[in-house]
């Protein structure tokens, strides 16, 4: 109505003008209330997480229900919503806190703080799906850059003697490497988008845990990502 009432009064170009106006007004309202897609940043994808590697089997199944037990189990308990936001396992307070911050047993959810529920990731049973690994050998890890921040990664392996029958602890965790701002491949907030850098891996036998804690340092916000491996002279082969 104020808009036809103007165009009565005043000429068709002041008109357009107005219309332009507000036709960009209207578009910046929409864009302050378009959901940002950096509202969750990354896991490991290679050895790959606990929550890529059940996603991966999502949508290999056309989104119905992954076919690893463990994942299956997952999804029953929790839902799909944590696997389509499988880059998102973070607390926003973590301030790089480890022991006593975020519970023993709780490592693969990163606590229960985070805008997700992972928490049927931190089952511990020993059929989630596995990266076959070389003892001793040198890997790429490779780590989703889905939103980019400056930071520490640090990587940890569980110790000689670790059952993933039994609940993930700080106490099991050994740390092997830490890397500051290392180089990325593929653009930030693409799926195949990741940091990389070389890990040394230590002498361990059977089946173990590879878990990284990313430690931004322009925020609080920390992510955390499990990866289950076994060391059996494979070269990172991912079987169920």
């Amino acid at each position: 109505m104020a808009i036809r009432s103007l165009a009565r009064r005043k000429s068709p170009r002041h008109v357009s003008r107005v219309l332009s106006l507000l036709g960009a007004g209207l578009l910046a309202l929409c864009m302050a209330w378009t959901p940002s897609p950096a509202s969750a940043h990354g896991v490991a994808m290679s050895p790959g997480s606990r929550t890529y590697l059940c996603y991966l089997e999502l949508i290999q199944s056309n989104n119905q229900m992954p076919s690893n037990p463990a994942c299956a189990a997952a999804v029953q308990q929790t839902g799909t919503t944590p696997l389509y936001n499988w880059f998102a396992v973070l607390d926003s307070n973590g301030g790089g806190r480890t022991t006593g911050y975020i519970p023993d047993g709780e490592l693969c959810s990163g606590g229960h703080n985070g805008p997700f529920n992972f928490s049927s990731y931190n089952a511990a049973r020993s059929d989630w799906p596995k990266t076959h690994l070389t003892s001793g050998s040198t890997i790429e890890i490779q780590y989703s850059n889905w939103a980019a921040h400056p930071g520490d990664f640090d990587v940890y392996i569980t110790k000689n003697g670790w059952s993933p029958t039994t609940p993930l602890a700080w106490g099991d965790l050994e740390l092997i490497d830490s890397v500051t701002n290392p180089p990325q491949a593929g653009g930030a907030g693409s799926t195949g988008g990741h940091y990389y850098w070389n890990v040394q891996l230590p002498q361990r036998s059977g089946q173990h845990m590879l878990f990284i804690h990313w430690i931004r340092s322009d925020s609080q916000e920390n992510f955390y990502s499990c990866s289950d491996i076994v060391f059996d002279g494979g070269h990172g082969e991912v079987t169920e």
